[in-house]
């Protein structure tokens, strides 16, 4: 089977507290010759997905009380950063 076009779409919905959520996604499409490695350009297609929505979440989170009391008691249990680890 010959793969022409791949489609990646990555979602994710974050809760702000106080009844409110947010929701961010984004779907990338590419267009590959036959010779090219469909599953390495699947992976660079969702990690480039994935930091786009990290990057558009990242400052609404910051402002969040409810995720930043969040991020407080799982930082004070795992002793790292869980916001970068997104």
């Amino acid at each position: 089977m010959e793969i022409k076009t791949i489609s990646v779409t990555y979602h994710r919905k974050f809760n702000l507290g106080d009844y409110e959520s947010l929701e961010l996604g984004c779907s990338l499409w590419a267009q590959i010759d036959p010779e090219e490695d469909a599953e390495g350009a699947t992976q660079f297609l969702y990690m480039q997905a994935k930091a786009s929505v990290k990057e558009a979440a990242m400052p609404l989170l910051k402002t969040s009380q409810y995720q930043m009391s969040k991020y407080k008691q799982t930082a004070k249990q795992n002793a790292h950063d869980n916001l970068d680890d997104f």
